[in-house]
C-alpha cells in the first residue's frame, strides 16, 4: 500500500487525500458537459460539486466520530486526521444532499432534473475515492489467507475497498445507461440510493469493522436498510402515481 505517494521537501502527498481529488476534478469535469448537453448552466456545476463534496465529507467525518465516540474521545486530535481513514457513507449523504438542496434552490436551478443528473458522478467520485482507501489501507477486509497483504496492517485481508470501487463503477455505468431513457424525474437518484446501499450493505458483512449489534447486523447495514426501503416506497410512488 501507499499511504503516501511522494514527498516535496517536508510536505507529504497523502494517496487518500489525491484520490479524493481527483474525484472531485473528474467529476466536475464530465458534469459540465454532461450539463451543457441537458440544458443546465455549467458555470454552477463546479461551485455545487465543490460544495456538496466538502460537506459531504464532513457529514461522512462526522457521522463517523459519533459512532466511534469512544475511540475519539480519547485521541481528539484524530477527529481531524481524515487522511487515515474513516468516513461513513450514510452521513455524507445527509449532509451533502441537504447542501445540494439549499444550492440548488438559491440558484434557482430545477431540482429533480439537476440531482438525477448528479448523481452517477457521485457513484462515479465515490469509486474513485475507495481506490485511495485502497492505497490508504483503512476500510479494509477481515483477515483472509487468500487476500492481499496490507504492509500497514502486516497481514492478509479482503481488498474490501476494492470490492466497493469495482460495484461503484457498475452503479455508475448503471445510472448513466438510465440517464438516455425517459424516466420520472428523481427517479434516477432513488436508483441510486438502492444500488449504493445495497451494494455498501453486503460490503460490510466483510470488513473488518463489521460489529454486529441487532440480529447479526451492524450500524450501517441498518441505515441501509431504511434508505433501501424508502428509496424502494419512493419508486413506488413515483411509478404509480398519476
Amino acid at each position: 500500500m501507499y499511504p503516501i505517494l511522494f514527498k516535496i521537501g517536508p510536505l507529504a502527498v497523502y494517496s487518500y487525500g489525491a484520490m479524493l481529488a481527483l474525484a472531485l476534478v473528474t467529476c466536475s469535469f464530465l458534469l459540465q458537459r454532461q450539463a451543457k448537453k441537458q440544458g443546465i448552466n455549467p458555470e454552477l456545476i463546479f461551485d455545487f460539486v465543490f460544495w456538496v463534496a466538502v460537506f459531504g465529507i464532513l457529514g461522512s467525518r462526522i457521522f463517523f466520530i459519533l459512532l466511534n465516540l469512544s475511540y475519539f474521545s480519547d485521541n481528539l486530535l484524530e477527529m481531524i486526521m481524515i487522511h487515515h481513514g474513516g468516513l461513513a457513507w450514510q452521513g455524507g449523504l445527509i449532509l451533502g444532499s441537504l447542501v445540494g438542496f439549499l444550492f440548488i434552490k438559491k440558484k434557482r436551478m430545477p431540482l429533480w432534473q439537476t440531482v438525477d443528473l448528479i448523481v452517477p458522478y457521485i457513484a462515479l467520485g465515490q469509486a474513485i475515492g475507495r481506490i485511495g482507501c485502497f492505497l490508504n489501507g483503512c476500510c479494509h477486509g477481515k483477515q483472509a489467507g487468500w487476500g492481499i497483504f496490507f504492509p500497514v496492517h502486516d497481514s492478509f485481508l479482503q481488498p474490501t475497498q476494492l470490492y466497493s470501487s469495482a460495484s461503484l463503477f457498475v452503479i455508475f455505468f448503471i445510472l448513466k445507461y438510465f440517464q438516455n431513457k425517459k424516466l420520472k424525474p428523481g427517479m434516477i437518484f432513488i436508483l441510486y440510493l438502492i444500488f449504493a446501499s445495497t451494494q455498501r450493505f453486503f460490503i460490510q458483512f466483510l470488513r473488518a469493522d463489521y460489529d454486529p449489534i441487532f440480529l447479526n447486523l451492524g450500524i450501517f447495514q441498518i441505515v441501509n436498510i431504511c434508505i433501501i426501503f424508502l428509496a424502494a416506497y419512493g419508486y413506488l410512488y413515483s411509478k404509480y402515481q398519476r
